[in-house]
């Protein structure tokens, strides 16, 4: 079966007028993509962060006329955008076979692997973490989650008590457990998260005693033997008070989501309180660590 496709491109305050048309004339999906290159990093729950320009595409269904429809749309339209209008179609396939074939194992270190459920482990004798893409952020393919992983890999985990202050899909909260950690506190801004890092602890055969889930406000406890943080550096910056607190003298923290160019305004602030390691990096982002003194003479 072939589909119909009409795409526009439009500036972000005439999406709704876009969007609207679309649906009167029957479109069954639309889309949203980005006209340039302007990332959108995590957004916060409720914030609805759109590209300064997009291209929006409907679906039509496969007996439509597409003239016909680009005509229409184009007589709802400014004569700028009618004129950007243009159109496509495409063969129906399986879907689900070309969602999963996206998607293939990842080694996060020699014996570290994400795996999605529906392949078999390439090294059955290393830590595997089963993650399926979902909603919340974080399935091993960033630089950002990679970064975190490759450094957990290579620690001592045993018993430790840690915090994963922006746990989303909980990915490096069970990584932990699985390298050792004896407890994880998961706290995310997002109740989605929440539900999604519950979710994958399911499949992964991880106990709720051994990941408790908290939003911020429901989060009160201090002392831990490492805090991760893979968020971005403008909530590094802010949270800067309340991790030094939730982190024992001489426990250890881990930041991540920070680009290169943000690396010495983090690295420096943190430094006041923290010993820290240098740098890791993939592509333009970087991952730091740091332990805490023993004595807190500076905090």
């Amino acid at each position: 079966m072939t589909w119909q496709q009409l795409s526009v491109t439009c500036q972000a305050d005439q999406l709704t007028l876009v969007e609207d048309l679309m649906l009167e004339l029957g479109a069954l999906s639309i889309s949203f993509r980005d006209a340039g290159d302007e990332p959108i990093y995590e957004p916060l729950p409720g914030d609805s962060r759109v590209w300064s320009e997009s291209v929006v595409t409907a679906t039509f269904a496969a007996d439509s006329d597409p003239e016909a429809l680009q005509q229409l749309l184009a007589v709802g339209l400014p004569q700028k955008l009618a004129q950007s209008v243009t159109h496509d179609s495409f063969q129906d396939r399986d879907w689900e076979l070309a969602y999963r074939q996206h998607f293939k194992p990842i080694r996060c270190a020699p014996n570290l692997w994400i795996v999605p459920t529906w392949i078999d482990p390439p090294d059955p004798d290393a830590t595997i973490i089963r993650l399926d893409p979902g909603l919340a952020f974080g399935t091993g393919g960033h630089p950002t989650t990679a970064l975190c992983l490759e450094w957990l890999a290579t620690q001592a985990l045993d018993g430790l008590e840690l915090i994963d202050f922006g746990c989303g899909s909980g990915i490096l909260a069970i990584a932990a457990i699985k390298l050792g950690a004896g407890q994880v506190h998961a706290v995310d801004i997002d109740p989605q998260a929440l539900d999604a890092c519950q979710s994958n602890m399911a499949i992964n055969a991880v106990a709720d005693t051994a990941i408790q889930r908290y939003l911020p406000d429901q989060f009160d406890r201090q002392g831990c033997d490492l805090l991760i943080a893979n968020i971005l550096a403008g909530p590094l910056l802010e949270l800067l008070d309340q991790f030094v607190q939730l982190v024992r003298p001489g426990g250890s923290i881990l930041l991540s989501g920070i680009l290169e160019s943000q690396l010495n305004e983090v690295q420096s602030a943190y430094s006041k309180y923290f010993a820290m390691q240098p740098a890791r990096q993939r592509d333009d982002w970087v991952c730091i660590a740091g332990q805490r003194p023993e004595r807190e003479d500076n905090v």
